[in-house]
């Protein structure tokens, strides 16, 4: 493709697009790619269809990245070409990129593909995409069998009954092809195929073709073909699942591959509804035992998602899982495994919308303390994030008579980290039982962990205040907490002492300017005087970080000659953390403040010197 301009200035840029097209740097020659579009604006539609896509036809042999951007661009050049009158000029270079080696690649090229058969008419499928599936699907590489699977699907329904029989024929060649991945790319796309097909040949091209590539022997081909044949019994009558669909999902839950069984328990769900109530009663119950005693963990995490069996027959669900499932749940409880757990944990509390309140306070309640119980805290977490379900069954007076005692066991647990992981849950927890509730039953809780011995954990409960607040407002903050945390100010272990300031510093936002202001600053104020200097220095710090909650008056008439006092104390480090309040509160607002004759030559010298180390 020549790249003189010819004397027309306009086409100059276009030249060295092109020229970048041919350069040595794969970077010049993705940026070309990338501005395609352009190029082809700036040529016109008949200049591309006889020059750049020619070239782009004849120099396919690139970088896999530049290839990739290449197929994405050409998905969308339809309007480029002149519309879909042309759409079929795009598919020579299409053609070339589905059959080369990088899969990322291939699969672009098919996606392109697959779009712009949908711009072509009947006749244009027939003449010309129809006749590049047939050759990909008859290449002798591999890779452009393999493409070839993606595109049967989106040109069968358009076409006639003689095109679609020779459609028919080459899928069925793919499915037995030599070649493990071809015959995974046939598996993965069986499912499509055939609901684009008509029933009767369903029933007598696709079923064998199923059963199959069920029993084919790679592994991988047989998963894929678990999901088509969810697909396949969407489509297919009731009375002609048992024996066309049935006995070959039984053996793929039997499968000697742990991936085949995981793909089932997997698509478990969407197999129920497809089958329907009655077939999931007599057949899949029974499979889904198994999957459940599984000897793979994998295996039974995926199934253990599933237990609540929602297509089960309305009149004989609860009898079906009282019998046949809840034993296999309660062996999973204290499963070795704890993705088995963690998974059974998430959907269990579901359950007992199903089984009702006396059948959940007999039968799964003890399942729930078990687990609440358990020693890795996505497990306890689970079971705390769904606690609203068994609520809504038991009663909030039934749920504290069971699981709370439980719950404030493990938060006065000797080992500190249990402690710290049911503080976590606090706040969700908080959410589930609501605040009158929270009140009675676990507010005192949360005030006794602003003492515990553990500095791991009374930060914890500071934060713990705060989202608890953000929960249920500033006016319960008021009449429940704030008075609680003001009153360990007066507490004779300097640590409580500085719990109130710590506290302080995350609860004044939340709770706003007036409560701050009116409660809580008078308290800080007076702790400036403390006989401990950690104490002192964590005042300058918690009205550093109250300061912009305050208005300026309270920070003139009150803030202002208490770190004013700070600044001038005998410990080095509560002057230190003065300054640097006061560096943060007025230094932009008050420059006149820091010259205050208040202070000596030497202590602004130390200022300027410690706000400039500061980070």
């Amino acid at each position: 493709m020549g790249t003189g301009t010819g004397g027309d200035d306009s086409l100059y840029p276009i030249a060295v697009l092109i020229d970048e097209l041919r350069n040595e740097d794969v970077q010049l020659r993705l940026n070309s790619i990338k501005k395609l579009s352009t190029i082809a604006l700036a040529l016109g539609v008949e200049r591309t269809r006889t020059e750049l896509l020619p070239f782009l036809t004849d120099t396919i042999y690139d970088e896999d990245e530049v290839l990739l951007a290449l197929a994405e661009q050409l998905g969308s050049f339809t309007v480029l070409v002149g519309g879909p009158e042309f759409v079929h000029c795009l598919l020579p270079p299409l053609e070339s990129l589905a059959t080369v080696e990088e899969t990322v690649v291939r699969d672009k090229a098919v996606e392109s593909l697959r779009k712009i058969s949908q711009e072509h008419s009947p006749v244009d499928l027939e003449v010309h995409f129809v006749p590049l599936v047939k050759r990909l699907a008859s290449g002798d590489w591999f890779t452009s069998r393999t493409s070839a699977c993606g595109l049967f699907g989106v040109c069968y329904p358009r076409v006639s009954s003689t095109v679609k029989a020779e459609i028919r024929q080459h899928f069925r060649t793919l499915c037995s092809d030599d070649t493990p991945m071809v015959r995974r790319a046939a598996s993965s796309k069986l499912g499509e195929f055939a609901k684009v097909l008509e029933l009767d040949y369903v029933k007598s091209d696709i079923i064998p073709l199923f059963t199959a590539l069920a029993s084919d022997e790679q592994d991988s081909v047989r998963l894929l073909a678990v999901e088509a044949g969810v697909s396949i019994a969407a489509l297919l009558p009731q009375e002609d699942l048992e024996d066309l669909v049935m006995p070959t999902l039984r053996q793929a839950a039997e499968d000697k591959s742990w991936r085949v069984r995981y793909m089932v328990a997997d698509k478990f769900s969407e197999l129920q509804k497809a089958v329907g109530p009655e077939i999931t009663k007599n057949d899949l119950v029974p499979a889904f035992q198994n999957l459940l005693k599984d000897c793979e963990a994998e295996v039974r995490t995926a199934a253990a998602n599933k237990v609540k069996g929602e297509v089960l027959p309305e009149d004989s669900r609860e009898t079906i899982i009282m019998t046949h499932i809840l034993p296999c749940v309660k062996e999973l409880v204290s499963d070795t495994n704890q993705h088995v757990k963690s998974a059974l944990a998430s959907v269990i509390m579901g359950l007992s919308t199903i089984l009702g309140k006396d059948n959940t306070v007999e039968h799964l309640l003890p399942l729930f303390l078990v687990q609440l119980k358990d020693e890795y805290p996505e497990v306890r977490l689970n079971i705390i994030s769904n606690l609203d379900c068994v609520n809504e069954v038991i009663g909030i007076r039934q749920l504290s008579q069971s699981l709370l005692p439980a719950i404030v066991e493990l938060a006065e647990d000797a080992k500190w980290r249990v402690r710290l992981a049911i503080i976590e849950y606090m706040p969700l927890l908080a959410g589930q039982l609501g605040v009158e509730f929270f009140d009675e039953k676990l507010n005192s809780l949360c005030m006794a962990w602003l003492i515990d011995h553990v500095y791991a954990i009374r930060e914890a409960a500071t934060c713990n205040l705060m989202k608890l607040v953000e929960k249920f407002g500033a006016e319960w903050a008021q009449n429940t907490i704030v008075p609680k945390v003001l009153g360990m100010a007066n507490d004779s272990n300097y640590l409580h002492r500085m719990t109130t300031l710590f506290c302080i510093n995350a609860l004044s936002e939340v709770c706003g300017q007036e409560i701050t202001t009116k409660h809580m600053l008078p308290v800080v104020l007076k702790m400036s005087t403390d006989q401990v200097a950690n104490v002192r220095f964590n005042v300058a710090r918690c009205l550093q970080k109250i300061g912009p909650v305050l208005d300026s008056s309270a920070l003139q008439a009150e803030v202002k000659p208490v770190l004013e006092k700070l600044a001038t104390d005998q410990d080095m480090d509560v002057k230190y953390f003065a300054l640097e309040a006061i560096s943060g509160m007025y230094l932009f607002n008050l420059p006149t403040y820091i010259f205050s004759e208040t202070f000596s030559f030497s202590s602004i010298l130390f200022f300027f010197f410690s706000f400039s180390l500061s980070p």
